[in-house]
């Protein structure tokens, strides 16, 4: 029997669409919307700022759903 009955557990649909900065911060990105198709003809650049750092509304948000990450 685990020891601790609450433990929140990671919210697999959502930690398929949110990725973690590496190093301290930890910042949440979220790729903008209607920006997965059509790849070919845009630059490495246009792709790569497509993901932007997320709110610090959905920020608190995304914590409660990725308790470990």
């Amino acid at each position: 029997m685990p020891k601790n009955k609450s433990a929140a557990k990671t919210r697999k649909a959502a930690a398929k669409r949110v990725k973690t900065t590496k190093g301290g911060k930890g910042k949440k990105m979220l790729q903008k919307a209607a920006r997965n198709h059509l790849l070919i003809n845009k630059s490495k650049r246009a792709k790569r700022v497509d993901r932007v750092e997320a709110s610090p509304t959905k920020t608190k948000i995304l914590d409660r759903l990725l308790p470990n990450g």
